[in-house]
């Protein structure tokens, strides 16, 4: 990173002034690249495949070329391994954070608010990021249809400063979860919308989806631990596991995203989700232990409304510092953005 940190640090300060002048230009591209990016690693350090690698071709003829899964790990492994996949396509990313603190839920029978209104994209970041984003989208079994359709969106006008036609926030975990090794849809519904593996995860806690690994509760009801996820409702605005369930099976815009750190006793939880602002970014919730007696994440500009715990063997609550993503850092890093210090030191 080194001086990248300090690009990284102005890049966000210009990308705030663009979005100012945006607001009443609706002109400038916004930025789903940071300068301060990292390179993925080489695969005797972390053995997961590039994504980009499994789809051939060029944005307007992308076609998906692989779509397996990593051979399946043990329970002990798996929730470490969930946690640094995630990490690295955040350094890859660029280490982008978005602190939730202080942000108001939305009203009672709104849908979630945008916090940003949404840019043209800058078309040679998104060069550089589509083929990764189809990758995202092969683990998803019978995708072909989605990318033909980006395709097709990619060869208008706008060509490649439009963004993607369909969210690919649910592409990003399921890509994650078929690279860590959990192939069996059984396992974890690898789809379009985050609905079906949350429906998929109640189903489970009740009983009725055997050998599902993830179970879902109310948050602050189980103890929260990397590997597991928490997810929000946009359309609608889900409250509680228990709207959710009274709508099982119902389309719905939800959104979850992977619990990399949690925090009791300074009251945060980190996550890494896909499709943030167009990009692969962490998360700072405020968080406080609930009457359930666990951590759960506090309302921000979105509730969280469901919890989906991994049922493997837990490990160590700060996971993502350990990643070998990050163990180039240093805290003494003169140049290093205030929030990053705070979190990794």
């Amino acid at each position: 990173m080194h001086r990248a940190w300090l690009q990284g640090t102005l890049g966000c300060c210009i990308l705030a002034l663009s979005a100012m002048v945006a607001a009443q230009q609706g002109t400038i591209a916004q930025s789903i690249l940071e300068p301060n990016r990292l390179p993925r690693l080489d695969s005797s350090v972390l053995d997961v495949g590039d994504p980009a690698a499994r789809v051939s071709g060029a944005p307007g003829s992308f076609a998906i070329t692989e779509r397996t899964c990593h051979n399946p790990l043990s329970d002990t492994q798996l929730r470490r391994r969930i946690v640094d996949i995630a990490v690295q396509e955040w350094a890859w990313f660029g280490l982008q954070v978005d602190d939730l603190r202080g942000l108001q839920p939305p009203a009672e029978g709104s849908t979630a608010p945008r916090r940003f209104r949404p840019l043209p994209l800058n078309p040679e970041e998104v060069q550089q990021v589509a083929a990764t984003v189809s990758g995202y989208w092969s683990a998803i079994p019978n995708s072909d249809w989605i990318l033909a359709r980006q395709n097709d969106v990619w060869q208008q006008p706008g060509g490649l400063a439009t963004r993607w036609r369909d969210p690919w926030s649910a592409a990003f975990i399921s890509w994650v979860m078929c690279e860590s090794g959990i192939g069996e849809t059984t396992q974890f519904q690898r789809a379009i919308a985050h609905h079906s593996y949350i429906d998929q995860a109640i189903r489970a806690s009740e009983g009725q989806a055997g050998g599902a690994l993830f179970h879902a509760f109310e948050p602050g009801t189980a103890e929260l631990a990397p590997g597991d996820m928490i997810c929000s409702g946009l359309r609608p605005v889900y409250r509680s596991l228990a709207q959710r369930k009274a709508q099982l099976g119902e389309g719905a815009r939800t959104h979850c995203d992977i619990v990399v750190g949690v925090d009791t006793e300074t009251g945060w939880i980190l996550t890494i989700g896909g499709n943030v602002r167009a990009s692969v970014r962490m998360k700072l919730f405020p968080a406080a232990v609930g009457d359930g007696g666990h951590l759960a994440a506090l309302p921000t500009n979105r509730y969280i409304f469901a919890h989906l715990q991994l049922t493997a063997p837990g490990i160590d609550a700060d996971a993502w510092r350990q990643s070998p993503s990050l163990q180039g850092l240093s805290c003494n890093q003169e140049d290093m953005p205030a929030l990053l210090q705070e979190l990794a030191c």
